[in-house]
């Protein structure tokens, strides 16, 4: 076996997937199923210091519906600040005037490339223009109160784990 190969299984809209023969730094050799993904943006848009905006989405892959941060993956070459923002329109129908990196993580690296890039998004503010949503979403956006949102999470009925995450910085 060569040191590394990787053979292309899938191609789909947002990702591909490969089987990688390799041989891992402590001498094993294997195969792995990796899922090559460009990388997303998660919103954290605040219309107040004390209130965050989540939106309510069904989740074909759970079978339900989940209230969850906004979030999209980066088109192909797209700056992340230019795809926070462009989300923020398309998922919560509002524009911000900052966005400010929070962090940068990966979801799940032991089996996907892709990073989520957190940013607070604040100075929101409805344009005189609509965004159109990808066709697969219908988004019910609401704004919570920081202390509604960790009583929901304490409560289990917040999920998603990059909610959850996200406001752990919010303290």
């Amino acid at each position: 076996m060569s040191e590394n190969e990787s053979t292309l299984e899938y191609t789909g809209r947002v990702f591909t997937v490969t089987r990688d023969r390799v041989r891992l730094p402590h001498g094993v050799e294997t195969v792995m199923d990796i899922v090559r993904h460009r990388g997303s943006v998660v919103l954290i848009p605040m219309p107040d210091e004390a209130s965050v905006i989540l939106v309510r989405q069904y989740r074909h892959a759970i079978g339900q519906h989940v209230w969850e941060l906004p979030a999209g993956s980066l088109e192909p070459g797209e700056d992340a600040v230019a795809a926070a923002l462009r989300e923020c329109h398309e998922e919560i129908g509002q524009l911000a005037t900052t966005a400010e990196r929070v962090a940068s993580l990966y979801p799940s690296p032991g089996y996907t490339t892709e990073v989520m890039h957190f940013y607070k998004l604040t100075g929101l503010h409805v344009p005189d223009h609509a965004a159109e949503q990808d066709e697969d979403e219908h988004l019910e956006p609401r704004t919570f109160g920081l202390g509604e949102l960790r009583a929901l999470v304490a409560a289990g009925d917040i999920t998603d784990m990059k909610t959850v995450a996200a406001l752990q910085w919010l303290r």
